[in-house]
């Protein structure tokens, strides 16, 4: 079914964004922004991003994913790593990480590498999350190919028996990846598509960012 949507259009008129009164440190707008989020828009999970793999085929593939900690200038978020995203990452860890936040009219785009966290690490999260959650890492093994819904569902019935009375441990092959930020763009939108855009470089050597402004 053809459709047209052209007509699809709004005016970005809420904020703007120059290079001056940006920090010299991109991790202070991040959380300046993701602040403003947080505040003026609780219902929205300001957490939600895109991760950008390259998967085995050569195809871009992305998915919304949670971010779960801000760790020592890492980005850090939790899955299966026996997961499409999961073996992609182990083949090519550079990735794209992207939020988009429509009610400020704002994207930040991230591009980085990344690594596994440590067993630490993931035991902390693991056991923070509620035990339903902690059972759906045993059930799923993602990606996968399932027959139908009621495998899942039965398979969590007989996990919660077993579980009922003790603790779940944290499965081996599940974790977290954190992502090393090489690049990340503020991107702030604007009247007639003349976009504020903001990019970070960081210098590999020296440690050190340097700021440019993008044509929209």
């Amino acid at each position: 079914m053809d459709r047209d949507l052209g007509s699809y259009r709004r005016s970005y008129e809420k904020h703007s964004l120059t290079k001056a009164e940006t920090p010299s440190d991109p991790m202070v707008l991040f959380n300046a922004w993701f602040k403003d989020v947080e505040e003026q828009f609780s219902e929205v999970e300001a957490n939600a991003m895109t991760l950008s793999t390259i998967g085995a085929s050569g195809f871009p593939e992305s998915r919304i994913v949670l971010l779960k900690h801000i760790m020592d200038g890492h980005f850090v978020f939790f899955t299966n790593y026996n997961s499409h995203k999961g073996a992609s990452i182990l083949n090519n860890p550079k990735v794209c990480l992207s939020f988009f936040w429509p009610g400020l009219e704002r994207q930040v785009i991230i591009k980085g590498q990344a690594k596994k966290t440590s067993n630490a690490v993931n035991d902390e999260y693991f056991y923070s999350r509620p035990k339903g959650s902690q059972l759906g890492a045993w059930v799923s093994n993602q990606s996968e190919v399932v027959k139908n819904r009621s495998v899942l569902d039965t398979k969590l019935e007989a996990l919660e028996a077993e579980y009922a009375n003790k603790s779940i441990e944290r499965p081996s092959w599940w974790g977290g990846y954190m992502v090393l930020p090489l690049e990340l763009e503020f991107w702030q939108g604007r009247p007639n598509r003349l976009h504020d855009r903001i990019v970070y470089t960081k210098n590999e050597e020296t440690g050190e960012w340097g700021k440019n402004r993008l044509s929209p």
